[in-house]
């Protein structure tokens, strides 16, 4: 048993070295190939500006590998960048369809939270952190301790809330991939289909119809966490 331990030990300290070695060269690519770090830094404007076109034009522009190019950008933003996802989302459906460019979406999402939990377990917090932001990191850990099992869903639920600090933040924890997973699929789900839809009817000054379904989504979730929170008290209280 002690040698089986000692083995997965050893494995694991393997695979965290690796790990850091590709994260060490594709930081070396970044910086020392012009082509990647212009890329990259178009790619950080871009999502900057909040403007949804020119993230459509940017996918739009691969052609026929418009598609895996958004399901990158979507890993990419989970991982190194702290990019808004809706506008990946919201693009998606504009160029594939909105049912089509949702399934694009939600899965390259899960895709994305499931390598930042496992990233965040291999790593552990210390390396976390310097992905992240020691601040961020807190602040979701302290939303684990308040909400335990029902973090995930509940952060999921709300717009606002970082999408990678949470999936790092949850593979520090006991938590296991599958309940995760499912937990991240389930919470994921309404705002990709409300973005999606949104997105499939943005044409012209449709803007407004999706400030107005954004503002209709947050509003609706918020007062289901206040709804949670009310619980959570008052069985508190009987206790």
């Amino acid at each position: 048993m002690k040698q089986r331990n000692q083995t997965q030990k050893g494995n694991r300290r393997t695979k965290r070295w690796l790990l850091i070695g590709i994260l060490v060269i594709l930081g070396l690519l970044y910086v020392l190939v012009p082509t990647i770090h212009e890329t990259m830094n178009r790619i950080v404007r871009m999502f900057s500006t909040g403007d949804f076109q020119a993230v459509r034009d940017f996918i739009d522009s691969y052609g026929a590998y418009a598609a895996a190019i958004s399901f990158l950008l979507m890993v990419m933003q989970s991982i190194i960048a702290p990019l808004p996802a809706f506008l990946i989302t919201v693009a998606n459906a504009n160029l594939f369809g909105w049912w089509q460019g949702a399934i694009l979406s939600w899965v390259s999402a899960m895709v994305a939270a499931s390598l930042c939990f496992y990233l965040a377990r291999l790593l552990g917090r210390d390396l976390v952190i310097k992905l992240t932001s020691e601040q961020g990191l807190n602040s979701i850990e302290q939303f684990f301790a308040r909400y335990g099992k029902h973090t995930i869903l509940i952060a999921r639920l709300l717009p606002f809330m970082p999408f990678d600090i949470v999936s790092f933040a949850a593979g520090l924890t006991p938590m296991g991939l599958m309940e995760f997973a499912l937990a991240t699929g389930l919470g994921q789900l309404p705002a990709t289909l409300i973005y999606s839809y949104a997105g499939g009817k943005l044409t012209g000054g449709a803007q407004a119809l999706v400030s107005g379904l954004l503002i209709l989504f947050a509003a609706s979730i918020l007062i289901m966490v206040l709804r949670l929170w009310w619980k959570d008290r008052q069985h508190k209280q009987v206790e």
